[in-house]
């Protein structure tokens, strides 16, 4: 934003340099957005993994399946 600041730019030149700022800003939140999807899908997969491993030490402890 400082060069718009520092010169005078014409109006297709202000459009230009908007829409330019506005897609990298945007494709910086659609960044961020994916991340934060993976990280989410991330923590979901670890405590998935240790109810998992909770339960089969719980069913092995119980011995259900003997008679």
């Amino acid at each position: 934003m400082l060069i718009r600041s520092e010169q005078d730019l014409s109006p297709i030149q202000t459009e230009v340099f908007d829409l330019l700022i506005g897609y990298d800003v945007e494709q910086t939140n659609m960044r961020k957005k994916l991340a934060s999807k993976r990280l989410l899908e991330a923590r979901r997969a670890i405590e998935k993994r240790r109810e998992e491993l909770e339960l089969a030490a719980f069913i092995d402890q119980e011995s259900w399946f003997e008679g």
